[in-house]
């Protein structure tokens, strides 16, 4: 890995998904770290700062995502962090929390939004346009 290699931590309760996202991301260049819960990924965070996040929202409780999403927001030194949501809940519970404006995600805490599975062309279109405009 080198000083130039954007990092993305994935945090996700589902191993597959991780194993998956991490074999595109690492295939497209990008460092990757994982996480299978909300304070498992603080301490992530805390050992090596990401430039980006990508978190599921169903993990420890059913909105865990959103409020790991908003503490990233609200601290000084991740709120600059770009953040993507992902979730199967649509799919599973037949719920609805696709945004439909910015603004939709404003009050998520996030910068994208991605039904599952993440189609990984999409993925890496995201991921670099969030990088690109640093949040």
């Amino acid at each position: 890995m080198t000083g130039e290699q954007a990092v993305i931590l994935i945090v996700d309760d589902d191993y597959d998904f991780l194993e998956i996202n991490r074999f595109i991301l690492e295939g497209a260049g990008y460092g990757v770290v994982t996480a299978t819960n909300p304070a498992e990924a603080q301490q992530r965070i805390a050992e090596q700062a990401p430039d980006l996040v990508i978190t599921d929202l169903m993990m420890t409780s059913v909105d865990a995502g959103f409020a790991f999403a908003a503490q990233l927001k609200a601290d000084p030194r991740t709120a600059g962090l770009p953040i993507i949501i992902s979730t199967s809940v649509s799919s599973q519970l037949g719920l609805n929390f696709r945004p439909d404006t910015d603004a939709d995600l404003a009050k998520m805490h996030v910068d994208a939004y991605f039904d599952k599975p993440i189609d990984a062309q999409a993925l890496l279109a995201k991921v670099k346009e969030l990088l690109e405009r640093g949040g």
